[in-house]
């Protein structure tokens, strides 16, 4: 039996190579359910010791119980966000530990609870509505409920993106899994957007520090979970049964995520480094999961989505600010932007990716004709450019600093507590914003 005091060994151990923690409280509050499973006879947990290898082989079937008999509130949202960040914290411990790597990592049928319960909370997730006010903590929940389930899944399952697909294309609910997943990130960028647009107001007034936290980890939880769903994309078994998906593809679910994406502006952030540079990322990675269906060999994504009167107008709407992408680019002398800015804009990525999105446009007998008319507007931009000014920007060598292109390395216990941290404390103010490293990425799509 491993107990809280070696649990509580582990953290000093590897603290300080920043691996792995457990909080105590936390492991008090999920065992629980163990103490009224087991009876008083058999009571397993303690103020001073709790069985986790027992903790960790029924955990996940109590958090489905719960998630299914419990009311939509944000008390089942804290209580589901400490049980899976408890759970990726086994999973995490479980290679060091033998009797909890059979249980969580080699036992069938707990993986396959496991993965039933992301799907399950992805469903649960879908019954929220975006008109929550900003003020509330759902949003902070909710965003970092849905990464942390889909992370939950590199931890439990495999780190490997090409095994992971394999798993979740095997799995009979996939094309469930793939319509859930998609409209939740999508409420996510809801989320986000409503809080842009909230700064001009009094109740979010532009100025304060604790809206600036928010909508950094808004972001960050949003850029998570695109992320998921671009790596697999990027796997060819996902990619393919992604595009016989007929809410997703041929009903333009995709085209609706890509559109709200593309629409994202922070006008009272512009000064933030790390909020625009992660809102580039976004519009980035939802352009190459958009490249890659286009790219696929196998069916055709713009003819399914032209079967359609209502999502060939939707394809046609995010070409047009695909278009409006390559012309902001056009637009604006990277050497006359402020320093804070000239960091933020991954003007290489995005428009690389605009230009590949809007030549298969161009190139598809489907929207030929309309690219043809509207892309009049990107000519003229770049006609109008002197030498000189095409020059230095797109021939010159001596251009500001820029992020690179790169994939966040979630952290899935610091993401979790950041966000039940925060809907606990009234004030934000001292808060220490989140940061994710990025790992810098060759691959350009």
């Amino acid at each position: 039996m491993l107990s809280v005091n070696v649990i509580n060994l582990a953290r000093f151990k590897l603290i300080g190579n920043g691996w792995f923690e457990v909080q105590y409280h936390t492991l008090l509050l999920a065992a629980r359910f163990l103490k009224m499973r087991q009876g008083k006879e058999e009571a397993i947990c303690s103020i001073q010791q709790i069985d986790v290898e027992k903790l960790a082989g029924f955990l996940p079937l109590h958090l489905i119980a719960v998630l299914l008999s419990s009311d939509r509130d944000e008390a089942l949202l804290r209580y589901l966000l400490c049980g899976i960040r408890l759970l990726h914290s086994l999973c995490e411990l479980a290679p060091r530990h033998t009797k909890l790597e059979q249980i969580l990592l080699d036992d069938v049928k707990v993986s396959e609870q496991l993965i039933d319960l992301v799907f399950y909370v992805l469903i649960v997730l879908n019954d929220y509505r975006q008109d929550i006010h900003v003020s509330s903590p759902l949003p902070l929940l909710y965003s970092a409920l849905v990464a942390c389930s889909l992370y939950l899944l590199t931890g439990c399952i495999s780190a490997q993106w090409q095994d992971l697909a394999l798993v979740i294309v095997a799995h009979p609910k996939v094309d469930m899994f793939m319509d859930v997943a998609c409209r939740a990130v999508h409420l996510i960028v809801r989320f986000l957007q409503n809080n842009l647009s909230a700064q001009h107001t009094d109740i979010c007034a532009k100025s304060s520090p604790d809206a600036e936290s928010v909508i950094n980890y808004l972001c960050q939880q949003c850029e998570a979970s695109l992320q998921f769903l671009q790596l697999l994309c990027q796997q060819k078994p996902f990619r393919e049964r992604l595009l016989r998906n007929k809410e997703l593809c041929g009903k333009g679910g995709i085209l609706f995520l890509a559109q709200s994406i593309l629409k994202l502006h922070a006008p009272y952030f512009v000064e933030s480094s790390t909020i625009m540079a992660t809102l580039s990322r976004l519009k980035a990675k939802v352009l190459s999961i958009l490249l890659h269906l286009c790219e696929a060999e196998s069916i055709s994504y713009l003819d399914g989505v032209a079967s359609s009167p209502g999502s060939l107008d939707l394809a046609k709407a995010v070409a047009l600010e695909v278009l409006d992408l390559l012309k902001t680019g056009l637009s604006k002398d990277p050497k006359h932007l402020s320093a804070s800015s000239a960091r933020t804009y991954l003007m290489a990525l995005l428009q690389l990716n605009a230009m590949r999105l809007a030549d298969i446009f161009s190139d598809d007998s489907n929207f030929r004709s309309f690219i043809t008319v509207y892309f009049t507007e990107f000519l003229s931009a770049i006609f109008s450019l002197s030498h000189g000014d095409f020059l230095s920007m797109w021939c010159s060598a001596d251009l500001p600093l820029r992020e690179e292109y790169a994939t966040l390395y979630y952290e899935l216990f610091p993401a979790a507590g950041w966000a039940l941290d925060s809907v606990s404390s009234s004030d934000l103010s001292n808060t220490t914003n989140l940061e994710f490293t990025l790992m810098p990425n060759n691959n350009m799509s």
